[in-house]
């Protein structure tokens, strides 16, 4: 009798996955709708402020150096206090930006909300995956990967409607920003109230006797996973796919419209289509990340096809729509090959250090966000539109090398580990 108690206690794996995927999604979203906060407001800081783009671009920047440098330290906290404890911490951060924007009465204290935004988004990489890696059942992780990554692009495509229609609709763009730390707060509430489903240590001591000798290992040097070239080629893969991601949400939109006579209501367009694409890619890349073995082959399929899409909108030789959808389509290679590509990061990825590796790891978001930012910037100033699109492609082509080396690198690995493994 007991046991037939436990069973109807106790959730099928498939209904406990989908929560804690479904949870996760949704803390992942709101880190992306806080990378987004204060920009859509610019028109309306620099009239109450008195404040340039450049200002508002250092704080753009402050807000991705906090982030980078924090998610590679957040890595080991996770590690050490579990995850679930570091995403309420997060949380709370994004609320504290939003209330500081809402009552900001000078730049500084806009830089401030910045500092407690990117503080905030830090260390979601390595709670999510180390959340996701722990709970969700193998069969089920590709899919996992596939919702994170549709999630963040929901929260992109999510904030600057809730922004600058609350905006609009009050009159107040601070009204705005207390409905985002709104917002934090109820994301915050809802994980508190689910937080079984987020419990990662609750499976260290399950895990423990089958994995004690590699995680004994991992933990005798903290520092140990750094010495892995495989963690720094997928930070290298991060960066430069990341360069190509901030070329198109930053400036494809201006520079479709100069380069082809496009009004900018209809240019405008392309990070909304960019994303959407992505979010559709990332569904069928989940599939595919569950099914196939060569992962890096997926990864540069689909990336050099979006490579080459980008780089037909650079020619010029497109009708003005035309270059807007392909342009747009994209995002479909760059969707697909996400799940992929973090599926990879698990299988690299040493017993006991999954916190540290996808805090390092994902550091190289931040640093290809702080870096493409002002380099594409200085090709819009000097007319070099056409070198927008031909340089995201170049990135994105780039990073297919570095995946292509971490699958080498693992395809050899288990070889040799196979072969090593057979009677002799």
């Amino acid at each position: 009798m007991p046991s037939m108690t436990a069973s109807v206690n106790v959730p099928a794996p498939e209904r406990r996955d989908a929560r804690t995927i479904g949870l996760v999604g949704l803390a992942h979203g709101s880190s992306h709708f806080f990378h987004l906060l204060l920009p859509p407001l610019f028109p309306w800081l620099i009239a109450d402020f008195d404040t340039s783009y450049s200002q508002l671009g250092v704080m753009v920047s402050l807000f991705f150096i906090v982030s980078g440098t924090g998610q590679m330290l957040s890595g080991f906290l996770v590690d050490k206090v579990g995850a679930q404890r570091v995403m309420f911490a997060a949380l709370s951060s994004f609320v504290v930006a939003g209330l500081v924007a809402a009552v900001a009465q000078n730049y500084a204290m806009l830089l401030a909300a910045s500092f407690f935004a990117g503080l905030g988004n830090a260390p979601f990489h390595p709670v999510d995956f180390t959340i996701l890696n722990k709970r969700v059942t193998a069969k089920n992780i590709g899919h996992a990967f596939s919702v994170h990554g549709i999630s963040g692009n929901i929260g992109w495509a999510t904030a600057p409607v809730f922004m600058l229609g609350i905006t609009t609709a009050t009159g107040s763009w601070r009204m705005a920003c207390a409905c985002g730390a709104l917002f934090a707060a109820l994301v915050l509430v809802t994980m508190w109230c689910n937080r079984r489903w987020l419990d990662d240590k609750a499976f260290d001591s399950a895990t423990a006797p089958k994995t004690q000798a590699a995680a004994g290992a991992a933990d005798a040097s903290p520092f140990a996973y750094l010495k892995l070239p495989a963690v720094w080629m997928c930070f290298a893969f991060f960066f430069f796919s990341t360069v190509g991601l901030s070329a198109i949400q930053n400036y494809a939109s201006t520079a479709l419209h100069l380069m082809y006579g496009l009004p900018l209501t209809q240019t405008a367009l392309v990070v909304t289509g960019f994303m959407l694409c992505g979010a559709v890619g990332m569904v069928g890349g989940g599939f595919l990340a569950q099914r196939v073995q060569r992962l890096e082959k997926i990864i540069a399929t689909f990336l050099l096809l979006a490579a080459g899409c980008l780089a037909l909108v650079a020619t010029g030789w497109l009708p003005g729509m035309a270059a807007l959808v392909v342009a747009s389509a994209a995002g479909f290679g760059h969707g697909l090959a996400g799940p992929s590509r973090d599926m990879l990061i698990k299988r690299a990825t040493p017993a006991g250090a999954t916190g540290r590796v996808y805090g390092t790891v994902y550091s190289g978001l931040d640093s290809g966000f702080a870096v493409a930012a002002p380099m594409f910037g200085w090709m819009m100033d000097h007319q070099m539109h056409s070198q927008v699109f031909f340089g995201a492609g170049i990135a994105l082509a780039v990073s297919v090398l570095a995946a292509s080396a971490v699958g080498v690198q693992l395809h050899h690995k288990n070889k040799t580990g196979a072969a090593a493994a057979r009677p002799a």
